[in-house]
């Protein structure tokens, strides 16, 4: 059924009439357009897996070694399942929010569902947890309304290219300078251009090791991107004094998160007192936390993921960015399946990759190639479940120090320098006893 307004004796009434049964078009003879979906349930699996190398920042340079994940699979009526990946501590507002909101509804009205939401969250606000569980549910729904439109998400989000610049992010304040020659050599084998290395906890092995990437990227281009992340580890003032000394020796492309994510204030200081572009927004969590920096003029280079209320909070951002003609950034994620997003933003400017591959858990249909990564045709994001794979991995508890961030903030953060201690070294070695 759908509803018409017609107009009559200069007034205006509804009217109801069936709306024609659809034809698939490309050929599909015979085949009609699903005219009803339904979303039936939701299953999590927390699984964990091994990483290719130790991963730490400025806040955990011991790094670490495990990552959990929460595999999250929406299933319909019509067979589809929308899949995404999720932080293990959401795992009961998932099925919380699942059971109360989305069971019954068409999973390809995706930005209503959305509303409905985050409508449900507005008293508490929709940050923190119930943002990562909100998160997770739209990609899932974004999946499903790709494959069931059956084409790749970044068609059904409107982009007509496939491909976006790529850089490599080692989060690899842990590994030896040997290591981080090894690791941006491999990345430069295929294409890359620019990097991103984590500094922030001694600026002589920073500038050392800023000086190592950039000799590994070179076999591309004789000016790589040099992009460096703080990880909020430095005070406003500690930023501009260390940014000034490396901005002596290299042409850095843009500081990450130089201080506090809430700190738009300070974050504006730095922009203006140095060269080097001042990016951030990663750890924000929706439009609204936004405001300020806009406002503010806080930072040079916007950083949008799929993480800020799923990919509709995603796209909300980058519009607004859009809209102050402030470049934007979109972050590392699984099997790299963020490159659809990128790919609809015209103001995007690299994305971030880790690794090339994808582990046993899950596939990808995005690949690296010459730098660039490149979405592929597969229905929906991208990313399958080897559920083989899966119930080997799965978990009953994630493991102690396998998030992101095991240690939160380390001691002296904004305060002095504290290189890296015995321990954290011997950590990250892999000889501590």
């Amino acid at each position: 059924m759908m509803l018409c307004r017609w107009r009559a004796a200069g007034k205006y009434r509804l009217v109801t009439q069936e709306a024609p049964e659809a034809k698939l078009s490309g050929g599909q003879s015979g085949n009609t357009v699903r005219q009803r979906m339904k979303i039936t349930g939701v299953k999590t699996t927390l699984f964990e897996s091994t990483m290719s190398r130790k991963h730490g920042d400025a806040n955990s340079p011991g790094g670490r070694t495990k990552a959990s994940h929460l595999a999250v699979e929406l299933s319909t009526d019509d067979e589809l399942i929308g899949v995404s990946l999720a932080s293990p501590t959401v795992r009961p507002l998932i099925a919380s929010i699942c059971d109360g909101i989305l069971v019954g509804e068409d999973p390809r009205g995706v930005k209503g569902l959305w509303q409905r939401m985050v409508d449900r969250a507005f008293k508490g606000g929709h940050d923190g947890l119930i943002n990562d569980a909100i998160s997770a549910l739209d990609i899932a729904l974004w999946d499903l309304k790709a494959k069931a439109n059956g084409e790749p998400l970044y068609r059904t989000l409107g982009a007509s290219n496939n491909r976006v610049l790529a850089y490599a992010s080692g989060l690899d304040m842990p590994l030896s300078d040997k290591e981080l020659s090894d690791y941006y050599s491999e990345m430069a084998r295929h294409g890359y251009q620019g990097g991103k290395l984590k500094v922030g906890l001694d600026q002589d092995a920073d500038i050392r090791r800023i000086g190592i990437m950039q000799d590994a990227l070179s076999r591309n281009s004789s000016r790589p991107m040099l992009l460096i992340d703080a990880n909020e580890y430095w005070s406003p003032k500690q930023a501009i004094r260390k940014m000034r000394e490396i901005e002596e020796i290299y042409d850095i492309t843009w500081i990450e998160e130089p201080a506090r994510r809430w700190d738009y204030l300070g974050l504006g200081r730095i922009k203006r007192s140095i060269r080097s572009a001042v990016c951030a927004g990663e750890n924000l969590d929706t439009l609204g936390d936004f405001l300020p920096y806009f406002a503010a003029e806080a930072a040079d280079i916007i950083q949008v993921g799929a993480g800020m209320t799923g990919i509709t909070g995603a796209l909300q951002i980058a519009d607004a960015a859009y809209g102050f003609e402030y470049p934007v950034t979109v972050g590392g994620s699984p099997g790299n399946f963020q490159a659809h997003l990128a790919a609809v933003m015209p103001h995007h400017m690299t994305l971030e990759t880790q690794d090339v591959t994808s582990g046993p858990v899950f596939t990808t249909a995005v690949t690296i190639q010459d730098g660039w990564a490149v979405c592929g045709d597969k229905p929906g994001t991208g990313i399958e479940f080897n559920h083989e794979e899966l119930k080997k991995h799965a978990v009953e508890k994630a493991s102690p120090g396998s998030g992101p961030s095991p240690l939160g903030r380390r001691k002296g953060a904004g305060l002095y320098d504290f290189p890296p201690t015995p321990e954290e070294v011997a950590m990250a070695r892999g000889t501590r006893k």
